[in-house]
C-alpha cells in the first residue's frame, strides 16, 4: 500500500490477522512533506495487536521518518497495541524515543493555539482560576483575623511592629512629596479656570474637597501599592523559593497567620495615618501655589478652607485607605504566597503583585465614590 509521496514509501503488510508490518523505503526528507499515517491507523483501528516497523530499502531519513513513526507509534499506544521498534536504526529509535519524553506540539495544534478563541478560552479560564484561589486566599485571611480577635492567632509581635515601620515611617518621604506635589497641580489647574470669572478664592474649596475626599487616599494607596505591597511580594516570594513557607506548615504553622496577617493589619493600620499626613502636605501644596500665583493672603486661604472643609470629607477619605490598605496588603501577599519556584517567579509575582494592587486600588475608590455618592454623604 505505498503512499502518495514519490520518494518516501512505506507498505503495510498484515500477518495473522493480528499483526501488521510497516516496511518503509526511499528518501524521507522533511522538504518533501510527511506522508499521511491515516492508513496505518484504520490497520490499528481493524482490531491490528501489534505493528512492527521494518526497513526496506531505506536510502536515506530526517526527521520527517521520525514524525511519521512517532505519529503511528502513539495512535499505537493510545489504542494499546504494541510497537516494535527494534529493526529501525539507531538513532531513529532515540530519536523517538526522545520524542515521547517531552509534550507534543503539532502543527494543528500550534494553529488551535494562535486562534482569537482559544487564546480567549485560555485567558477566561486563567482568570476564573485565579479568582477562585483569590477567593479562597481571602477566606483564609479572615479565618486567621477571627483567630487572632479569639486570642488563637499564632505570629510574632516583633513581625508586626517591623511591618508597621515599613508601611507606615519608612513611606513618609515619597507619601509627602507625591501628595504635596499633587495639591499643588491641583491648585494650579483650578487657578487657571477659576482666574477667568474672578473667582480665585475658591481654589482653596477645590484643593481641601479634593485632596481630603479624593485624591490623598487614592494617591496614597496607588504609592503604597508600587512600594510596600512590591516589598510583600518579593520577601513572601523569595521565602517560597527558599522552601521556608513549606517549612513552617511542616512546624505545624499556618503561614497566613503567621506571614500575611501581621502585614494585612500593620498597612491596614497605618494608611489611615498615612492619608491624614498626605492630606496635610496636599493642603499645603494647594496654599502654595494659591499664595503665590493668585497673591492670595495666607489668613485669606486658611480660612477659605476651613469654611469649605467639612468633617465628613476627611472621614471618607480616611475610610477609603483602610480599604486600601487591606487591599494593597493582601495583593502582595497573595502573589508572595502563590509565587513559583524559581528566581524568574518572584520578579513575576512582584510585578503583578504591583500592577493587580493599583487596579484594584482605583476600582475599590470608584465603587466607594459612587456608593457614598448614593448615601449622599
Amino acid at each position: 500500500m505505498p503512499s502518495t509521496t514519490a520518494s518516501a514509501d512505506y507498505e503495510l503488510a498484515r500477518e495473522g490477522g493480528d499483526l501488521l508490518r510497516v516496511r518503509v523505503s526511499g528518501r524521507w526528507a522533511l522538504a518533501q512533506g510527511v506522508p499521511s499515517a491515516g492508513p496505518v491507523a484504520g490497520e490499528i483501528e481493524a482490531g491490528v495487536r501489534r505493528v512492527v516497523f521494518e526497513p526496506a530499502s531505506l536510502e536515506s531519513w530526517d526527521s520527517a521518518l521520525v514524525t511519521f513513526v512517532y505519529s503511528v507509534a502513539e495512535a499505537a499506544r493510545s489504542r494499546g497495541v504494541d510497537v516494535d521498534l527494534a529493526a529501525l536504526p539507531d538513532g531513529l529509535r532515540r530519536l523517538v524515543e526522545l520524542a515521547r519524553a517531552v509534550p507534543p506540539v503539532g502543527r494543528v495544534q500550534v494553529l488551535e493555539d494562535d486562534a482569537l478563541r482559544a487564546r480567549v478560552g485560555r485567558v477566561a479560564l486563567h482568570a476564573w482560576s485565579t479568582a477562585e484561589d483569590a477567593l479562597g486566599f481571602l477566606g483564609e485571611t479572615s479565618l486567621a483575623l477571627g483567630a487572632m480577635l479569639r486570642g488563637r492567632a499564632r505570629f510574632r509581635r516583633v513581625d508586626l511592629m517591623h511591618a508597621v515601620e515599613a508601611a507606615g515611617v519608612g513611606a513618609l518621604g515619597i507619601v509627602a512629596l507625591i501628595n504635596f506635589l499633587i495639591g499643588s497641580v491641583l491648585a494650579f489647574v483650578g487657578a487657571v479656570q477659576l482666574q477667568q470669572f474672578g473667582a480665585g478664592i475658591y481654589v482653596a474649596d477645590l484643593v481641601a474637597i479634593g485632596v481630603t475626599r479624593e485624591l490623598g487616599a487614592l494617591m496614597t494607596g496607588i504609592v503604597m501599592a508600587g512600594r510596600t505591597g512590591a516589598a510583600f511580594a518579593a520577601v513572601l516570594g523569595t521565602m517560597t523559593v527558599n522552601e521556608e513557607v513549606d517549612a513552617l506548615r511542616t512546624m505545624g504553622l499556618k503561614p497566613v497567620e503567621f506571614l500575611v496577617l501581621p502585614r494585612v493589619l500593620a498597612t491596614s493600620l497605618m494608611l489611615p495615618a498615612l492619608v491624614a499626613y498626605a492630606d496635610l502636605l496636599g493642603l499645603m501644596g494647594g496654599m502654595l501655589v494659591g499664595v503665590t500665583l493668585l497673591h492670595l493672603g495666607t489668613v485669606e486661604y486658611a480660612r477659605q478652607t476651613q469654611e469649605a472643609l467639612a468633617l465628613r470629607h476627611v472621614i471618607i477619605g480616611l475610610v477609603k485607605s483602610v480599604a486600601f490598605g487591606a487591599v494593597v496588603a493582601l495583593t502582595g501577599c497573595y502573589y508572595g504566597i502563590r509565587c513559583g519556584r524559581n528566581a524568574a517567579a518572584v520578579g513575576e509575582a512582584t510585578t503583578r503583585a504591583v500592577v493587580v494592587g493599583i487596579v484594584l486600588v482605583v476600582v475599590v475608590d470608584a465603587v466607594a465614590t459612587v456608593l457614598f455618592h448614593v448615601v449622599d454623604l
